[in-house]
């Protein structure tokens, strides 16, 4: 490999003090996944804002469908990323190469696939999670587009994924910085001086995603250009796509019945209104933005474990995962300070005074859920670990527990509450379990054991 080659492929995990290097890593894919969620609490902001309450929940709830989309996306994303991590860490990068490519032609199939499936089930998805006939033509809108840009979602996430593999963070925080910023600029360009409504709010999203996946793709492709290697690479091969949906299937199922979970849950909040299914869009992503933020924090670390997994170093991963806890546990102070305490006035950036309801039914659920912040960033820290050694059926299970708990008992809690109250603190109860499990799952070291 040459010396031009070695700087391109940016950072070797393997080497230098763990916790070092993994906050080094972790903090700018920190803040590329804050700018990721701009794009979504824009578009509920300038709904909320500038177009009305309606609006505002028509994007919260066109968005737990679109979260199914999403997990396919995160799925490619992640078997692309641990594959690539370990075969870097072996320093096979003929197979490396072979990796990406495969995982850039599977995607464009399914990307089709499920373009194709969205938009003939839309308007049944939404009905299905109850939608109130007033939001239902604005849910609509806004989910087709959204379909319609998919292909910009996948290709962007599976780049970002490889930038992680490689070590390289920084690149996708700057992608991200400028896209998130354009995209509120647009969206009020669309919205307030085209008065696009919530189609302008689509759009905006779709044409900024859609200029970044189209430099970061470029950009990937340029990097491994340069990257030589002595034999011919194939473009595709059939044993590294089976080693990719190894990790890519479990955590597409995962978040995808997560997502399906999330939409079950949607359908109880909408029985209790317009107001309370408003309060909880504004609400759930601020709630998103954090847990998303300790998710891609996990997916550095599984970048951090595979790394040295693939390097045979597996005193580093347990490094890595005190590391991990201190890096999310500093995080986490902020937030909760923010959310508990002044849940309501950051509500108001979604909405205005106003809509009483909906701002008592926000500020209720970020002051149940803020302070066990804590313990669901121990569990993504510990999920990252095991995802990067490829121990997914434990992976699964403790997410599988958390999802079902929480689905049963939103629906239990609710109808014995008389209110949405139930459903906000059925969060907690799935979040401590699932904690426990995954930290004992990595405690029990089975998952050095694990060979992809």
């Amino acid at each position: 490999m040459t010396e031009e080659s070695e700087n391109i492929m940016n950072k070797d995990l393997t080497v230098g003090n763990p916790q070092k290097v993994l906050w080094t890593f972790c903090l700018p894919m920190f803040g590329s996944i804050i700018f990721q969620q701009l794009y979504n609490i824009a578009d509920s902001l300038v709904a909320g804002k500038f177009i009305g309450e309606n609006a505002l929940a028509a994007v919260g709830n066109s968005y737990n469908i679109t979260l199914i989309f999403i997990a396919f996306a995160f799925g490619c994303n992640m078997g692309c990323s641990v594959i690539v991590s370990q075969l870097f860490g072996a320093k096979d990068y003929g197979k490396m190469k072979t990796s990406v490519y495969t995982t850039l032609i599977f995607s464009g199939v399914l990307c089709l696939v499920l373009m194709t499936a969205g938009l003939l089930t839309c308007n049944t998805l939404l009905r299905l999670m109850k939608t109130q006939e007033e939001i239902m033509a604005d849910s609509a809108v806004y989910l087709r587009i959204y379909i319609f840009g998919l292909p910009f979602l996948f290709f962007y996430n599976i780049a970002t994924g490889i930038f992680s593999a490689l070590g390289d963070s920084k690149t996708p925080f700057l992608f991200l910085a400028f896209s998130s910023t354009a995209n509120i600029l647009v969206d009020i360009l669309f919205v307030k001086v085209f008065d696009m409504g919530i189609a302008g709010v689509a759009w905006a999203t779709f044409l900024c995603q859609g200029i970044s996946c189209l430099l970061s793709v470029w950009l990937i492709l340029k990097r491994l250009a340069a990257i030589k290697v002595s034999a011919k690479v194939a473009v595709f091969s059939w044993d590294l796509l089976r080693k990719i949906l190894v990790v890519a299937v479990p955590s597409i199922l995962q978040q995808s019945f997560v997502s399906v979970g999330n939409m079950l849950i949607q359908g109880c909040i909408n029985s209790f209104g317009v107001s309370v299914a408003a309060g909880y869009s504004a609400a759930v992503k601020l709630n998103n933005l954090v847990i998303t933020s300790f998710t891609t924090i996990g997916n550095g670390i599984s970048n951090f474990s595979a790394q040295n997994i693939g390097a045979g170093i597996y005193t580093r991963v347990k490094e890595g995962f005190r590391g991990g806890l201190k890096l999310v546990w500093t995080i986490c102070i902020p937030f909760f300070l923010l959310y508990f305490f002044l849940g309501r006035y950051l509500l108001l950036l979604f909405m205005n005074e106003s809509s009483a309801s909906a701002l008592a039914t926000g500020t209720e659920f970020l002051r149940i859920l803020s302070p066990f912040y804590f313990v669901v960033a121990s569990k993504l820290v510990a999920d990252g670990i095991l995802r990067g050694a490829g121990a997914m059926n434990q992976f699964m299970a403790a997410t599988f527990i958390d999802l079902v708990l929480r689905v049963v008992l939103a629906f239990v809690f609710s109808a014995l509450s008389g209110s949405a109250t139930g459903i906000w603190c059925s969060w907690p109860v799935g979040w401590c379990i699932a904690t426990g499990l995954s930290v004992l799952f990595y405690r029990q070291g089975k998952w050095k054991k694990q060979r992809l």
